[in-house]
């Protein structure tokens, strides 16, 4: 049976003392009807602190909800209510903003959960972190853009599927867009807006899918990534099957998924550019110091200036791609890829008397003169020489 309150520090005395003198310290928990554990946490505050340790220490948090005023909790509430899907931690951060000082983020929890204003998030565990395969981690703004679809659900419109757009160094939400359809022009017309307002990116990640790629075509190509190319950008695929490969990106969705699908709204495009300008301006990220994206977002100094009309390739031979997706050489036609269809690629002599195939700045193969084939080269990051070699 429990020790009996009134009794409670000289029964806990008692014990400690015996404690220090008994041979057999388990018969002895047994004869007060406790546990070992607590046994030895009796003795050795005794041991520690004396007659003061045997009190009960409180259990109440020094940074108690009751310490919290009034008036605090109602702008804790208020600021909650307005952003139900944020976290104590910027719920915090923008009462610093606009207060100046305020509780600790523990506290900030205490006075949420109580008033029944958070709600566990399902950790879900991975086998591996992710890397993506010859990719780079973004080291400033504009190095890496995402992009993908959030997938599909249905509203009071009919079925939505809207195109994300990320700069995966801020966070920053470049587009949240709802297209007519998943077409190569739909989202080739939504790019060029953003390369207008933004400038250009060093690299766009995306995943193994239609439009972005095409698993038919050589080196994943498909229409719109080799407009990319003719861009001047590079190209990064997530893994098949890992998605892991752009957590961030498929992190934001859970967003979105969250706090915009099945919501009611006339109109889905305000919708959207609300929730964009408050991620990008209101909602702080521990990643980035607690800072909005739009706060460490910079448009890129590769101005756009328009799709070029061809490629220039310096010290190299070139053939236009015709619409069946051969090129000629030696009066023979040769097959490459149709999603090049249009565009010239440029031919680099090799000591061995082949020929390297370019498209912009990404390797495609290599053509044999003598038996007139092209022989793919596996997916892998142009090479400085090729850099060097080449005007885009």
């Amino acid at each position: 049976m429990p020790w009996a309150a009134q009794n409670l520090m000289n029964r806990r005395t008692e014990f400690a003392m015996k404690a220090l003198q008994t041979d057999n310290f388990r018969a002895l928990c047994r004869e007060y009807e406790i546990s070992p554990r607590i046994g030895y946490k009796w003795r050795d505050r005794f041991v520690q602190e004396g007659l003061g340790g045997m009190s009960e220490l409180s259990r109440r948090p020094r940074s108690s909800p009751e310490s919290v005023g009034e008036e605090v909790v109602c702008r804790m509430v208020a600021l909650k209510e307005r952003h139900r899907h944020w976290g104590p931690k910027k719920i915090r951060e923008v009462y610093l903003r606009q207060w100046g000082k305020g509780p600790s983020v523990s506290s900030f929890k205490r006075v949420l959960e109580r008033c029944g204003l958070t709600e566990k998030r399902k950790v879900r565990r991975s086998q591996e972190a992710g890397r993506i395969a010859n990719g780079r981690k973004a080291t400033a703004p504009n190095e890496v853009w995402t992009v993908d679809f959030k997938g599909w659900w249905h509203d009071a419109n009919g079925r939505c599927d809207p195109l994300t757009v990320r700069d995966e160094y801020s966070r920053y939400l470049l587009e949240l867009r709802a297209l007519p359809d998943a077409k190569t022009e739909s989202v080739q017309a939504c790019f060029e807006r953003l390369f207008e307002q933004h400038g250009l990116p060093g690299a766009i990640r995306s995943d193994n899918g239609t439009p972005f790629a095409s698993s038919q075509a050589l080196l994943g190509l498909s229409r719109l990534s080799a407009w990319w190319l003719a861009n001047g950008i590079d190209l990064e695929r997530s893994r098949p099957g890992c998605p892991q490969d752009n957590g961030g990106h498929e992190r934001m969705h859970r967003d979105i998924a969250g706090e915009l699908q099945g919501t009611e709204y006339e109109e889905r495009q305000p919708a959207f550019d609300t929730w964009r300008q408050e991620f990008n301006e209101q909602r702080p990220h521990e990643g980035l110091g607690m800072k909005t994206p739009a706060e460490v977002y910079v448009p890129s100094v590769q101005r756009w200036s328009g799709t070029p009309e061809q490629i220039r390739y310096e010290r190299m031979s070139t053939r236009k791609v015709t619409s069946s997706g051969e090129i000629k050489y030696e009066g023979e036609k040769i097959f490459v890829s149709r999603s090049l269809s249009g565009w010239d690629l440029g031919l680099q002599q090799r000591e061995d008397g082949n020929l390297n195939v370019y498209f912009a700045q990404l390797l495609l193969g290599t053509l044999e003169p003598e038996t007139l084939a092209f022989i793919p080269a596996r997916p892998s990051k142009s090479t400085p020489a090729a850099e060097a070699a080449l005007g885009t």
